[in-house]
């Protein structure tokens, strides 16, 4: 041992933190509760910024306990590791007594306050013996070791029983992915004044890739056009593209590093898919192992599976494939048409035809599938532009314009799209006379896409209408181009903010779609559908229309985005607030002023409940701010979700100047709430719609506040009735939170109602224990705890059953049931029954 090299004390100091550190407590708390389990573990790839956070993290535990910190580094063998792990236990005062794992574990078990220990990168140590020995010790410590484990893929340290036990607490790429607010923060500590909307383009091409983020705000720092900068900064940019060659793609094994070249041309790749460009057959083993241990490779949630790379790290393998192997590029390009017209998937067909120059199947693909061509809202992030067909391929050929066109339209460069439209119809005789119905129909339908995509909703409406004219004159049954038709109208209606027109549109567009076979369609409708009927309340037809949507193949970011908000939607609904929120941080940024919208609304609702209404007016303000002017309608729902906003902080003075003159069902409800805030039930009874035809939503809200009016007016009659009535509308789709939100008057209303009598008694007494009740009128009687016996028969008081059938519930006497209710009233200082069953709700006993 004499000729042993010294330890390192850098390798035992957690590194000091970068030039600019950007806080993020939402992943330091993640931590500070894992680390009362025995594994904590941060696994992702390269530039995900965990050895930073691991850092900050123990840098903010010095002030309460020390923790050990081991570097692992690739030349670490066995006999290092445990040098290390000894030195960083011996910092913390545990004396390993030795070169013996079992003599540490034995060293720990004497503890009386657990060792924690940072390992990071220990994806680098290659000894399974290591990995062995670190299990031995968590499950021989009793308790006394909690790992803190930062690596690109995840050890093999029997993690699955410590997940099974609950006793594993993860973090992955996504949880490390830099939020829009972090991003901002990092741009304003790099001192570059970043407006909202480069914030949001830089968030959606890096996907909050922190390493990326760090690039480009140093970059940005003195780049004179920010925006130039941005819109070209991606994974070819020359400090990015070093990075990512150097850590991750140099070393993977060169059959992988083939794979994954190869399969880059693809926006989607299938384990077939892969077959076919690479020429192997076992692509899916490959594919899964990536996913496994490069957070670069991106599960789709598909079956069967199917991945996507993190879009700089496909730009890179795109340009690395251009520069290393462009002769390959088009006959990929083909074999990837193919494969994708083979299973109608005509968007990627047509996109990899015109790539490869394969104009005759570029316009086959067109001439038989140009309703799934045909794009609803724009890509967030452009697709890599495909090389424009040569001038007299289109003079030949102008079918072949209408196909560039399209693809143009999905990547959403308007300007060239229009110029390829005219061309086309300059050329337009050029073909025969039976092939000029079905170009005017293609023509018709990408003009009015050109309008979608520009935001004119009234140029939309005008072209789909002349479309719809068109198939009346020339096919009365072509389903499939009123689908499409169908559809742009009800994305420009609920983009508008008019949800009945919306949903009349999308419920005859989705038929239309499911009738023709329209994949693209029916998806477009089916999201939108569903978010729309969350809204109404119909939350089971919502979620199943949603999870329908996700299952299916992708076009578009945007629909998967209203599906995820119409989840999100019905999950606050049955106030499931963490589903909702998980559900909404997986909407996209993008434009639609209708997912803006909701999706800030939606925000908004979720921080006032969490208690930061503060938060929730910054939600409003930046949709107000990304929208610039929005559609009236869309304008109206912003003001409504103000309004509640104000009611709930105690001001209704302010939450009625929003509301004006409360146009819509929504801004009615948030009136009469106001008005009840004030202290005026007659004016908000007043105020409550009251249509034959309202959403279920809205009666079951408009039911509530209506019989919190009736109570304060005194007509406890009415109030009960009411609240029962809405009762009976809200249980059948499990509607919750629109008695939950009311707040304690609500639910003092609901107990009595338990005591009364009602006919939905799981539903109400459920209610009842998830609502905070008001601050009890004393304390509990110090001394007199109820027994477990006594709280049972007090769960049992709630309900109508007399006390016979109590004692014949719990099979005892009726003699004893009464001694327990004797018992009860004493400790509660009540005289009756429904005193007794109010003061156990104060002292949260039931």
């Amino acid at each position: 041992m004499d000729d042993a090299l010294p330890l390192l004390a850098s390798k035992l100091t957690a590194p000091p933190p970068p030039e600019v550190l950007v806080p993020r407590p939402r992943l330091t708390r993640l931590l500070d509760a894992g680390v009362c389990g025995p594994v904590s573990l941060i696994a992702a790839p390269a530039g995900w910024g965990k050895t930073v956070l691991l850092a900050s993290w123990a840098r903010a535990q010095a002030a309460e306990r020390a923790v050990g910190w081991v570097s692992v580094e690739p030349n670490d063998g066995a006999e290092d590791f445990w040098a290390y792990l000894r030195a960083a236990l011996a910092t913390l005062d545990v004396d390993s007594g030795g070169d013996s794992v079992r003599r540490m574990a034995d060293a720990l078990t004497r503890l009386t306050r657990p060792a924690v220990v940072i390992l990071d990168d220990l994806h680098l140590v290659t000894d399974p013996g290591v990995l062995d020995g670190l299990d031995f010790l968590l499950r021989h410590a009793e308790g006394r070791l909690r790992l803190v484990v930062g690596a690109r893929a995840e050890p093999t340290l029997g993690l699955h029983r410590w997940r099974l036990d609950g006793g594993l607490t993860e973090l992955a790429a996504h949880d490390l992915a830099f939020t829009r607010e972090e991003t901002a923060a990092l741009l304003a500590r790099h001192g570059v004044p970043a407006s909202r909307r480069q914030v949001d383009d830089l968030q959606v091409r890096t996907e909050g890739w922190p390493a990326g983020l760090r690039f480009a705000a140093r970059a940005l720092r003195a780049h004179p056009d920010p925006d130039r900068y941005i819109a070209g900064f991606g994974g070819d940019d020359p400090s990015v593209a070093g990075y990512l060659v150097n850590e991750v793609l140099r070393g993977q094994p060169a059959e992988v590093r083939d794979v994954l070249l190869r399969t880059s041309i693809a926006e989607r790749v299938w384990s077939d898919l892969a077959d076919a460009l690479t020429g192997r057959h076992d692509a899916t083993r490959v594919l899964a192992e990536l996913e496994r241990t490069n957070g670069f490779v991106v599960p789709l949630g598909t079956r069967p599976a199917a991945y996507r790379y993190h879009r700089m790290f496909g730009e890179l393998l795109r340009a690395e494939l251009g520069r290393h192997a462009p002769e390959q590029l088009t006959d990929l390009h083909r074999r990837a048409a193919a494969w994708h017209a083979a299973r109608d998937m005509s968007p990627d067909a047509l996109r990899h035809a015109l790539a490869a120059q394969d104009w005759d199947r570029a316009t086959s693909v067109l001439l038989r599938h140009w309703p799934e061509l045909v794009p609803y809202d724009r890509r967030a992030v452009p697709s890599a532009p495909t090389p424009p067909p040569p001038p007299d391929a289109v003079r030949a050929d102008p079918e072949l314009a209408l196909a560039y066109a399209a693809e143009l339209l999905d990547g959403r460069d308007l300007a060239t799209a229009d110029d390829y439209l005219r061309l086309a119809h300059r050329h337009r005789d050029r073909l025969a006379d039976d092939r000029k119905p079905r170009f005017t129909l293609i023509a018709a339908a990408l003009r009015f896409a050109e309008a979608q995509l520009g935001g004119d909703r009234d140029a939309v409406l005008g072209a789909a209408r002349r479309l719809l004219d068109l198939v009346r004159l020339t096919d009365p049954a072509e389903a499939g181009t009123r689908a499409v038709a169908l559809t742009a109208i009800a994305v420009a209606e609920l983009d508008a903010g008019d949800l009945v027109a919306a949903e009349s549109a999308l419920t005859s567009g989705l038929t239309d779609a499911r009738d023709a076979g329209l994949s693209r369609a029916r998806l477009a409708c089916a999201s939108r559908l569903a978010l729309v009927r969350a809204v109404r309340g119909e939350l089971r037809a919502a979620e199943e229309i949603a999870r329908t949507a996700l299952a299916a193949p992708a076009y578009s970011e945007m629909d998967r985005g209203f599906a995820h908000l119409a989840l999100a939607v019905v999950a606050l609904h049955r106030d499931r607030l963490a589903d909702a929120e998980a559900n909404v941080a997986l909407v996209p940024h993008g434009p639609g002023p209708a997912l803006v919208a909701l999706a800030a609304m939606l925000r908004a609702e979720l921080l006032r409940s969490r208690g930061d209404p503060a938060a929730g007016y910054r939600a409003l303000a930046a949709a107000r701010d990304e929208l610039a002017e929005p559609p009236p309608g869309v304008a109206r729902w912003l003001a409504t979700a103000e309004a509640e906003l104000r009611t709930a902080q105690g001001d209704p003075v302010a939450a009625r100047d929003l509301l004006g003159g409360a146009e819509g069902h929504a801004a009615r409800l948030a009136l009469a709430r106001a008005h009840l805030c004030a202290g005026d039930p007659v004016a908000a009874a007043r105020a409550l719609p009251a249509a034959p035809d309202l959403p279920l939503l809205v009666r079951v809200d408009a039911g509530v506040l209506d019989a919190v009016a009736a109570r304060r007016a005194g007509d406890h009659r009415r109030a009960a009735r009411t609240l029962e009535a809405a009762l009976r509308l809200a249980e059948p789709e499990g509607l919750r939170y629109v008695f939950t939100r009311a707040g304690p008057e609500v639910r003092e209303m609901l107990a009595d109602h338990l005591d009364a009598g009602t006919a939905h008694w799981p539903l109400v007494s459920a209610l009842v224990a998830a609502v905070e009740p008001g601050p009890p009128e004393a304390a509990a009687p110090a001394g007199d705890a109820l027994t477990d016996r006594e709280l049972t028969v007090l769960r049992y008081l709630q309900s109508m059953l007399s006390n016979v059938e109590i004692a014949r519930e719990l099979s005892v006497s009726v003699n004893t049931v009464k001694t327990h209710v004797r018992n009860i009233y004493r400790k509660l200082a009540a005289t009756r029954r429904r005193d007794a069953v109010r003061r156990g709700r104060e002292l949260r006993l039931i």
